[in-house]
Formats: structure tokens, C-alpha cells, sequence
């Protein structure tokens, strides 16, 4: 039997942060673009020092805007006729995410694994439902080393490559943006895997999945999504998202349980397309009924499913 999930976020609550969005952060965006060279001007130093507190203050605005989406996102998630229920406040995440950045910033970046576990354990820690807590069990340790050996020393190994190749030729290897995609596939994998390691009640809730097979499937979409100019990626998301649901299980000692979404190729790509358009041609305006929409229709179509049966 399938237990489906529900989403009930409805547009008009969402149409407040978004407006927000639109004008405390693109509105000074556009002018600091537009205005750049104003800001950034060798002969007054302290015009540089404004651009930067500028960026600061528009990042934290970001996050701040961020933050509200997702509290939203999560209480109108359903599953079982219960509601998922959110108790982080912005006060609290504000108190993570200021000092995390700017950590992450004195330690040139090397603060950067626990800043962002941090922040995942906060979204995740302070989720429950029906009075159960989800926890984050993701170490920051382990997301070093992910960052480490699966982005950092082969983006190094890659740059020293291209630069001999550009001494010794004296140009640029053409196929540099490629080999990049290419050696980003396992961090993507990683990075995601990562993510993917909650505890709720009795359960462990994780991927089971195969190196290559999944660094091949996510090949494939890239592929597909570049030489169709970006037209098929949302179908492209998708097929990963079922792909890897398909390989979710919430596990625990008597018990397992199976994630799964019912994807309809041409319909899921046409629905979705057509929220893409709408809020395009409406200049963003339309984002929110387009993100609440969405999110309805994978929801309504992603379930669990019982895998072994529970003992008494």
C-alpha cells in the first residue's frame, strides 16, 4: 500500500515573502549591478568598503527571505492527514547563519563544511511530525572530506592541467567548461548522498545506491539538458529525483520502508513548463501560484510504500 503525501501551502501566503523578495533584494540588486562601476572606484577606497556592507546586507536579506520559504514549505507539507510542523525561529537562524559566514570567511573557507551542517541540522532538527522530531545525523567531518577529495583537489589537478596545457600551446584547452562537468558528477552525488541521512522515530532514512550507476544517471540529464538548450532540465530533475526516491529507504530493525514518485514524463514535463512560462511572461509575479503548484503535484505523487512487513 502507498501513503502519499499532500502539499497545502496556498500561493496568497507565500505572495507576501515573495513581493519581499522582489523589493528589499531585487531592487537594490539591480541598482548595485546597474551602478557597479560607481562603487568600485580605484581612486576612493571607501567605495569599495560600501559595496561590500552592501553585499553583506542583500546576502543576509536573501537568507532572510530564504528562511521564511522554507518554514512555509515544510508546514504545508502533509503525510498521513498530519502536517509537518516547523518550531526554528528567524532569531535562531540568524544566530547561525551570521556567525557560520563569517567563520567561513576568516578561515578561508575551511569553516565552510560546518557552517552549512549547521544550518542543515537546524532546518532539519526543528521539524517534526506527529510530535516526532526528524534529526539530522550528517557529520561535518564527512562533508569535508566530500568537499575535499571530490571538488577541491580535482578542480586543483584540473587547473594545473590546463595551465600547462596553455604554456606549453599557448591557449586555452576549448574542452575546459567539459572536463569541469565531468569531475563535478561525483561531488554532486556525494554532496547530495550526504544530505540524504535522517533519523525519525526508530528509522534511518537513506540512499542505497551504487557509485557509477548513479554518477551515469546524472551524466545522462546533464547531457540531455545541454544538448536540448536547457529545455528538457525540469523533466531532467525529475528523472533524478525519481530515480534516487527509488532509492530511499527508511530502515529500522523490524521494519523498512520504501520512497517512490509516479513520474509521467510528458505530462510532468508540460505542467511544469507551463508554470516556467507563466512566470516568465508575468515578470515573476506568478512565482508564487507556480511554486505552490509544483510542489503540489510531486508531492500528491510521491509516496512511501511498506517493503517488510513489521513485527509484533
Amino acid at each position: 500500500m502507498k501513503d502519499y503525501f499532500t502539499f497545502n501551502l496556498k500561493a496568497q501566503k507565500l505572495l507576501t515573502v515573495w513581493l519581499a523578495f522582489l523589493v528589499v533584494f531585487m531592487v537594490p540588486y539591480v541598482y548595485l549591478v546597474v551602478n557597479i562601476k560607481d562603487f568600485i572606484d580605484p581612486h576612493h577606497p571607501a567605495t569599495l568598503v560600501g559595496f561590500y556592507g552592501i553585499v553583506i546586507v542583500l546576502v543576509v536579506i536573501a537568507y532572510a527571505i530564504i528562511f521564511y520559504m522554507i518554514k512555509l514549505t515544510i508546514e504545508g507539507v502533509e503525510y498521513k492527514g498530519s502536517s509537518f510542523v516547523f518550531e526554528g525561529t528567524f532569531g535562531r537562524f540568524m544566530g547561525k547563519f551570521i556567525p557560520g559566514i563569517l567563520l567561513t570567511i576568516i578561515t578561508l573557507g575551511i569553516y565552510f563544511p560546518w557552517f552549512i551542517t549547521s544550518i542543515r541540522k537546524f532546518f532539519v532538527d526543528n521539524t517534526s511530525h506527529d510530535s516526532n522530531k526528524l534529526e539530522f545525523a550528517g557529520t561535518a567531518g564527512k562533508l569535508f572530506k566530500i568537499l575535499l577529495l571530490t571538488m577541491l583537489l580535482p578542480l586543483l589537478v584540473l587547473i594545473s592541467v590546463l595551465i600547462f596545457f596553455q604554456f606549453k600551446n599557448g591557449q586555452a584547452d576549448p574542452k575546459s567548461t567539459g572536463y569541469t562537468f565531468l569531475i563535478m558528477i561525483p561531488y554532486m552525488y556525494y554532496f547530495y548522498k550526504w544530505q540524504v541521512n535522517v533519523k525519525f522515530r526508530n528509522y534511518t532514512i537513506r540512499w542505497e545506491t551504487g557509485f557509477w550507476k548513479s554518477c551515469g544517471k546524472i551524466l545522462l540529464e546533464i547531457i540531455l539538458s545541454i544538448i536540448t538548450l536547457g529545455i528538457f532540465y525540469p523533466l531532467a530533475i525529475l528523472r533524478l529525483y525519481t530515480y534516487f526516491l527509488g532509492k530511499t529507504y527508511a530502515t529500522s530493525e523490524n521494519n523498512r520502508k520504501g520512497f517512490g514518485y509516479d513520474l509521467e514524463n510528458g505530462k510532468d514535463f508540460l505542467f511544469i513548463w507551463a508554470q516556467l512560462l507563466l512566470t516568465i511572461v508575468t515578470l515573476g509575479i506568478y512565482y508564487p501560484w507556480a511554486y505552490c503548484n509544483i510542489n503540489t503535484r510531486i508531492l500528491s505523487k510521491t509516496y512511501t510504500e511498506q517493503m517488510v512487513a513489521e513485527t509484533v
